[in-house]
């Protein structure tokens, strides 16, 4: 009888490989299976439904979630969501790429948040502000905007909040990107060697104990952006820069050490869009309303959402746009749009306040995944 105790004998390692080899021959040959069918897809929309989007967040995020319920292992489960979401960019970049507008320049944590959510096949499209994101998805040179909101240094990112009050966009997804610092350098520099370090004004003040501990002697000079900083580091033989590692391979720089930031913060984004992102289960509503300048209004607003158990996650004051001395607020509220509970408390709402605007309702962002 085999002890079940004893360690079987592994098979040789020449073997072993052989079996992997092949094991990868018929993974390719699944995804070029998947690739055609893909293809197949967005030619039946074409001609069966041509105004239809070519792309389906909430067919994604279901694929997604049935993905990592049937994962029996050893496959990692959380290794299952960014392998299927590159396969699945790669397939709709077969149809076109995926236009993704959001704040440049490239190397930014916007930038990062673009490959995040939707994957490498996607094309991001730089813009200079955030306004100039919400008009290119508007105007349709973009499938879709990134926009930040709330910042893990600053807070709520205003230029957002006021670029709501205008457009008719919606907000479809939520992205909780962590943020995190790497020490970027050109060629073979080492730490012992470094005697300059650039970083933009938001990110050396987190990496300063790490850069205290290890660099105290090395000169701190601010840079106007992450970019800046690898494009500085990259023309200085003594130099390194504090920036997201996704910048290290825009410059041809190495990472020689990661998780400079202090603590464990998370920047929030939205993800901007034309149609509405259907009930996932998990959802946040975000929505603004313009209370009046009377006592009590602003508590009339709040009570129908606490009376009917809506939670309210954030509230942001904001002054409203061409009335002087009144104010608009921004709310989170948990919950869909489409929830009982919820959409009877924004009728409520809505009857006590001068103006109410939803946002959107969209699936929560988990720090570390896409939403």
């Amino acid at each position: 009888m085999t002890d079940p105790e004893r360690p079987t004998t592994p098979r040789p390692i020449g073997e072993l490989r052989a079996a992997i080899d092949a094991i990868d021959a018929d993974i390719l040959g699944l995804l070029n299976q998947r690739a055609r069918i893909a293809t197949e897809v967005g030619e039946y929309k074409r001609v069966a439904a041509p105004g239809a989007p070519f792309h389906a967040p909430a067919r994604e995020r279901e694929v997604l979630s049935r993905l990592e319920r049937l994962n029996a292992g050893p496959f990692p489960t959380e290794a299952i969501r960014p392998v299927f979401q590159e396969i699945m960019s790669a397939c709709l970049s077969l149809e076109r790429p995926l236009r993704v507008a959001f704040l440049g320049p490239d190397g930014t944590f916007s930038h990062q948040a673009v490959k995040h959510q939707f994957g490498a096949s996607a094309h991001p499209v730089a813009q200079r502000s955030i306004a100039a994101v919400f008009r290119a998805v508007e105007a349709g040179q973009a499938d879709y905007g990134v926009v930040p909101v709330e910042n893990a240094t600053q807070g709520m990112v205003d230029p957002t909040l006021d670029a709501f009050l205008e457009s008719p966009l919606r907000i479809v997804a939520e992205i909780l990107l962590p943020f995190e610092l790497s020490l970027l350098v050109h060629g073979e520099a080492e730490l012992s060697t470094l005697a300059h370090v650039y970083a933009a004004p938001d990110a050396m003040p987190l990496a300063e104990p790490w850069l205290g501990a290890h660099l105290p002697n090395a000169a701190r000079i601010a840079a106007s952006s992450a970019t800046e900083a690898a494009r500085l580091a990259r023309e200085d033989p003594d130099g390194a820069a504090v920036a997201p590692d996704v910048v290290a391979r825009l410059f041809d720089l190495r990472v020689v050490a990661e998780g400079l930031q202090t603590g464990g913060e998370a920047t929030r984004f939205w993800v901007l869009g034309g149609a509405r992102a259907p009930r996932s289960g998990g959802d946040r509503t975000s929505l603004v309303v313009s209370a009046g300048d009377q006592p009590g209004s602003l508590l009339r607003i709040l009570e129908p959402l606490a009376r009917r158990g809506v939670n309210i996650t954030r509230i942001e004051s904001r002054p409203a746009p061409r009335r002087a001395w009144e104010y608009v607020f921004f709310l989170d509220l948990e919950g869909h749009e489409e929830d009982d509970g919820v959409a009877a408390a924004l009728r409520e709402v809505g009857e006590a306040s001068h103006e109410l605007k939803l946002l959107g309702s969209y699936p929560k962002g988990e720090a570390g995944g896409p939403a």
